[in-house]
């Protein structure tokens, strides 16, 4: 039976998972991902108000005679108003975007001048209805161990503050 492979020499594991995976992992996304999640923390929240990443942008492979060390760009919508503000902090932007991904990844910023989609505020939760709490006080007080006594009275207040889909509809 016939080894699957030929060695022609020890090569270090990574060396041949990036090689098979990194294009893979490249196409679906997954770093640019990242860096959608985090924005906020990497460029700050008055820059992330009027800023939205919407892709990276990868190089093709090396060819013989390319530079291998080319990295890839960053593709930012941004407001009219802060497309100068941006372009100006461009160099600190990048270097935080490669310190988040822990290697120079990001090589230059593209901005794309636009509307930027901003998240709907999340409703703040209202506290639950004093007979409601009266309630889960009554139903939690046979509960001997304190610890899950406490626990359960959090969980039904938090239950009971929660608005009810379709709740305030009239049909």
């Amino acid at each position: 039976m016939r080894p699957p492979f030929r060695s022609r020499g020890a090569a270090p594991l990574a060396d041949m998972v990036d090689a098979c995976l990194g294009p893979a992992l490249a196409a679906q996304g997954f770093a640019a991902a990242d860096v959608v999640v985090a924005w906020a923390d990497i460029v700050g929240p008055r820059l992330a108000a009027h800023t939205q990443p919407l892709r990276i942008e990868w190089p093709r492979r090396a060819r013989d005679g390319d530079d291998p060390a080319r990295a890839a760009a960053l593709i930012v919508r941004s407001t009219s108003a802060f497309a100068l503000e941006l372009q100006h902090m461009a160099p600190v932007v990048i270097e935080r975007v490669n310190t988040h991904f822990g290697w120079r990844c990001v090589g230059r910023i593209v901005i794309r001048q636009g509307l930027v989609a901003r998240p709907a505020p999340r409703p703040q939760p209202r506290g639950p209805d004093p007979a409601a709490a009266a309630a889960v006080r009554d139903l939690t007080a046979d509960i001997e161990a304190a610890p899950l006594r406490e626990a359960l009275r959090r969980l039904g207040e938090a239950v009971l503050s929660t608005p009810r889909a379709g709740a305030g509809r009239r049909t």
